[in-house]
Formats: structure tokens, sequence, C-alpha cells
């Protein structure tokens, strides 16, 4: 299978990154790629789906991923692991060998790990440009599960119609379930045994860069963990803080220690980024040095400064999100910068996992998450049509359409885009420029 045509596949299957902001698979196919990289960091803290997805079908995924590095002719196929996870990397030095050229790429157990221009230079040594896309320096990185729903396509005719979510913290059983694209976030939750605490906070994504969500928030191919907490939980209580309230702290406590841009991964890998400074320079609404303010686009948004590294529990991540929103909307781009050489004091600067957790008070919720890989029944969804970067899909069902499990109900949009398909056999209940509601009829045998 040549690019082109395995390209039109993952469009047509509307295969999208599983673990980040869900960019369009097929787009990152390109020959350019001399390096492709497996991303098996499993970054955030508690989430455990990739990891157990690649223990259980290491060869499926390892096979894939090799013929996608065929395909492509990629010189270096290489699968970035954390070392701590002894399990897969056990069942992928059971196969790995039967593929020339596959490799592990083994990481250390610290944050962000998983982040690509992190990822990339510790498995290749290779630096991405401040603001640069990984493919300019000629590599690819793909997601666990995006590589399974890449065999599920090519061998199984699947379209992306399901997700893994991890459902962990303040529930009665923790564990890691497949559930129908567009089911609610508090049906997710109930697969867990319920909550255990009265004050119950769903937040979606990991606990470094998720977000509060709802329990009618539907599940998209995207989402990969529910970490339920208590409403008084500090992460909680950071992310409702107001972006006002968190300058005028800054304007009065900020000490200049420099310890969020000391830790700050990017700043250390060259990248332009200095958090100390924009904090004073946005407290003391000081403009004399701009770029102070435009370099806040290169910041990854990992919260490390705002959760870990500030002994005064300012926001620095919060508030330069507000400022890159800002110069985004005012048609601004990243400017053109090079990376600094990479000093030696990386090394000693990196985030072990166990003290993140413990700083976050999560240790509590590092429990097993085991892998209930059948997929889950459910009766309603709605299934959004802009689960991905780029353009929207476009419907191309109506309100009372008969649909079956696996059906094209949107069609790639104009551009960068994907199809949509429907995850439940049923009735279209209805459309609109947002999302397809679909609802089973009774008397119908349940979704395979």
């Amino acid at each position: 299978m040549d690019i082109k045509e395995l390209s039109k596949m993952l469009q047509q299957s509307g295969i999208v990154g599983a673990g980040g902001a869900g960019f369009p698979t097929y787009a990152k196919l390109v020959e350019s790629a001399e390096t492709i990289i497996l991303n098996c960091a499993e970054c955030e803290p508690l989430l455990k789906l990739h990891r157990q997805l690649l223990e259980k079908y290491a060869r499926e995924i390892v096979e894939t991923f090799y013929l996608i590095g065929q395909t492509v002719g990629a010189k270096d196929i290489v699968i970035g692991i954390k070392k701590a996870y002894k399990k897969t990397i056990e069942a992928l030095n059971e196969c790995i060998g039967d593929y020339d050229g596959v490799r592990l790429g083994l990481l250390d157990e610290v944050y962000p790990a998983g982040d690509e221009v992190v990822l990339i230079y510790e498995v290749t040594g290779k630096t991405v440009r401040p603001g640069g896309l990984p493919i300019e320096s000629g590599v690819a990185v793909f997601n666990v599960e995006t590589i399974y729903n890449v065999y599920r396509a090519m061998k199984q005719e699947t379209p992306v119609i399901d997700k893994l979510v991890s459902v962990v913290g303040e529930v009665e059983h923790p564990v890691t379930v497949r559930v129908p694209i567009g089911c609610t976030i508090d049906e997710v939750v109930a697969m867990s045994g319920g909550v255990t605490t009265k004050d119950a906070v769903y937040f979606v994504g990991g606990p470094m860069m998720g977000s509060i969500g709802t329990g009618a928030q539907p599940v998209t191919k995207t989402t990969n963990a529910i970490l339920v907490l208590p409403g008084d939980h500090l992460i909680i209580q950071s992310k409702r803080r107001k972006a006002s309230i968190d300058l005028k702290r800054a304007a009065a406590s900020c000490c200049q220690c420099n310890m969020c841009t000391d830790l700050c991964p990017r700043n250390q890998l060259g990248h332009p980024v200095e958090p100390h400074k924009f904090m004073r320079a946005a407290t003391c609404k000081d403009i004399q040095d701009p770029e102070i303010f435009v370099n806040t686009m290169f910041c990854c948004s990992c919260g490390l400064c705002e959760l870990y590294s500030c002994m005064q529990g300012l926001a620095p991540r919060t508030l330069m999100t507000e400022y890159k929103a800002g110069l985004r909307a005012a048609g601004l781009k990243p400017p053109q910068a090079t990376a600094k050489p990479v000093g030696k004091e990386r090394e000693y600067r990196k985030i072990p996992m166990k003290r993140l957790m413990a700083r976050l008070d999560l240790t509590k919720y590092d429990r097993e998450a085991p892998l209930n890989d059948v997929a889950a029944d459910v009766r309603k969804v709605r299934v959004m049509l802009g689960q991905h970067i780029g353009a929207p899909a476009l419907a191309i069902v109506k309100a009372g359409d008969k649909v079956e499990r696996g059906q094209v109900i949107a069609e790639p949009g104009k551009g960068l885009s994907v199809a949509i398909h429907a995850s439940i056999s049923g009735k279209v209940m209805e459309v609109n420029e947002k999302y397809v509601m679909i609802e089973k009829q009774e008397g119908r045998v349940p979704n395979e």
C-alpha cells in the first residue's frame, strides 16, 4: 500500500491523534519522515491506557507501526516507552525482533516525557525548532491508541467508533473501558462503580493539562481519561481561579526566583520561553521588551510552572495561555526563532513522576485501572462533528434516518478533516452543524 492509498483509508476511517489535540493521522504520512516514533510515555500522572493497550496488542501495534514506517520510507522506527513499564516492555521484546529497524527508546519516569518535543530529543537527540513541527526535523510522532486504530482499519475494516477511557480518582473501582464515541461522561464514570465523594468534580484529561467537564459532556476521539476529584482538591481549585485574580496575586507575591523558567521543559531544550520574565513584565505592565510576551507562544502548557515549580502557588501557565489566545486572536503567529544549545543542567532538572503526584496530592489515587476492552452498550450518543484539528466533518444524514454502527454519517470537510461514523446502530434524532444525535430503537439487538 502506498502513501496515497493509506492516507485515504485513514481519512475515511476517521483516524486522528487519540492522545492529544486530534491531529488527522493521514496528514502525518509524508516521505520526509525519516524517523517515526510511537509515543508510549503515558505523559500525565495516573493515566495507564496506552501501556495497557500496547501490552495486550503488542504484535498487532508493532506490525502496524512497522508497516507505516515501510510506507513512508522511515529509516528509524522507535517505540518511546518508560523503563518503568516492565510488563509492556516484556510484551514488546517478545515480538520486536521480527521487525527489522524497530527499536525501543527507553525513557525515565519523569514529566512531561510524552511532550513530543521532549520525546523526540530523548530518543533521537534532535531538537525541534521553537514553534516548529516535528516533521521539519524529519520526525513524525504517533500515539499508541492511534496506531491500534490504524490496525483495526487495515485488518478489521473498522473505523473509529469507540474510545478507550481511564476512570480514576474518587471512584469505587478504577478502570479503563471502551465506550462508544458520543456517550456521556456520566455513563463512563458509572462503569467504575460510582463516585466515592459527595462533591465530585469530573476532570477530563490528565491532571496537568486537562479541564473541568460535566456529566452530560460527550466522549470524543481525544477523551483519554476522567479524573474524579472532590471539589476542594487543589487541582480543581487551581482551574477555578480567575485570571484577573491570578495576575493580582502575581503582582503581590512573585519574588522572581526563576524556578518556573529553570524547570520549564521547553526552556531546557533552548526554546525562548521564560515564564519568570513574563510574570514580571505582565504584573508591572512593562512592555519595553515585547518579545517577552510574544515568546509565550512557545509555551507547551504542560503546567509544571504553576502546579509544581512555583513556591507561591502562582499561575504562569494560565496567564501565558490568556496572552497566547489574545495574540492569536490578533492574527499573530509564532516568530522565527532558533533554539539555544541544550545545557548539561537539563539532566538534573527533570521532574520525577512520583514527586509530581505527591505535590498534586494524587498518590492515593495511583491504583490499578484494569483494561476492559469489551465495547460498552449505550442507548444514545451525541457524535460531535469537530473532534479533530482542522475543518469539522459535514453531516450527510438527516433526522429520521436509520444508521448502522460504523456507517459514515459525516464526510471530511474541506482542507484538513476526517470522516465521522455512527458509534451505535439506531435512528438519527437530531442533526446540526455541531453534532449528530443517534438513539437506539426498541427491539434492536445490542451492538456487538
